[in-house]
């Protein structure tokens, strides 16, 4: 380590080099126990019953705190912390933490706390993408992870992260073909890709052999997939239907969709 305030004599050298040496030490073992899932020789960690028990009632509470207000989204991401070190090598527990760093992404208004939860998630997903890739939740949460860290980024920056977010989202679905928020999630991606401005798609052109494609129809159908799967799963879900078929110039289909959304609670 360096310091601002260096000594003029160099007796103490070698006590400090020992001291850093610890300390260095230390750092990579907290991070190995708080970050890291299991050496790539060895097995998954396996919970005796009493843990197990224990993982099942955490994870039980961890989605009511996720689908309560903000205070309880607050909660259950300090509960998850706090149950880190125990259960950091198992995959339900993992993506739920992913999940709950984009509550607090949602919750904060500091770009630069945001930047900051949205990437501790990415990472924590990054490690159990590497022993859990047919896990449709990893996927998920790490495709969206990934857009939220990129918010601030630059064109090509958010444009690299679209690339990800859909090649993530797609195998989640292949994985999960039944879950109407991966046909959202999709549908956001197809509209934001079909109402790229001029200067991204410069950008695009100039930067990618293949540049993104997507139309205002293939948002359409995948927002309608979602409507298939679950009525009403969405309001953001049916305005967003709405705005396709305003586009496609279908007033009466786009009023019909957007009071149908009416009907519907504004949760996010």
């Amino acid at each position: 380590y360096t310091t601002a305030n260096a000594e003029s004599d160099y007796d103490r050298e070698s006590e400090r080099e020992s001291e850093d040496e610890v300390s260095c030490d230390t750092v990579r073992t907290v991070r190995r126990d708080s970050l890291d899932l299991v050496p790539e020789d060895e097995s998954p960690l396996v919970l005796d019953s009493s843990l197990e028990e224990g993982l099942g009632q955490l994870l039980e509470q961890a989605d009511r705190l996720h689908s309560g207000d903000e205070r309880d989204k607050r909660e259950g991401f300090q509960l998850l912390l706090n149950n880190k070190l125990a259960y950091a090598g198992q995959r339900e527990f993992l993506w739920r933490l992913a999940r709950a760093h984009c509550d607090m992404w949602e919750l904060t208004q500091d770009a630069e706390q945001r930047r900051s939860y949205a990437a501790e998630g990415k990472e924590e997903l990054e490690l159990a993408l590497q022993k859990w890739d047919q896990s449709a939740e990893c996927h998920q949460w790490f495709a969206i992870l990934c857009g939220q860290v990129s918010e601030q980024e630059s064109i090509p920056k958010r444009i690299q992260a679209g690339y990800i977010f859909k090649e993530h989202i797609d195998k989640a679905i292949a994985l999960k073909p039944q879950d109407p928020q991966l046909y959202y999630l999709l549908g956001r991606w197809c509209y934001q890709v079909a109402h790229l401005g001029w200067l991204e798609k410069r950008t695009v052109s100039a930067l990618f052999e293949a540049p993104p494609t997507a139309t205002v129809q293939d948002a359409l159908q995948n927002f309608l997939r979602v409507e298939e799967l679950s009525p009403g799963f969405s309001k953001a879900g049916r305005v967003y239907i709405a705005k396709c078929y305003r586009d496609l110039g279908n007033a009466s289909a786009a009023l019909l969709w957007m009071n149908l959304a009416s009907e519907l609670p504004g949760n996010t």
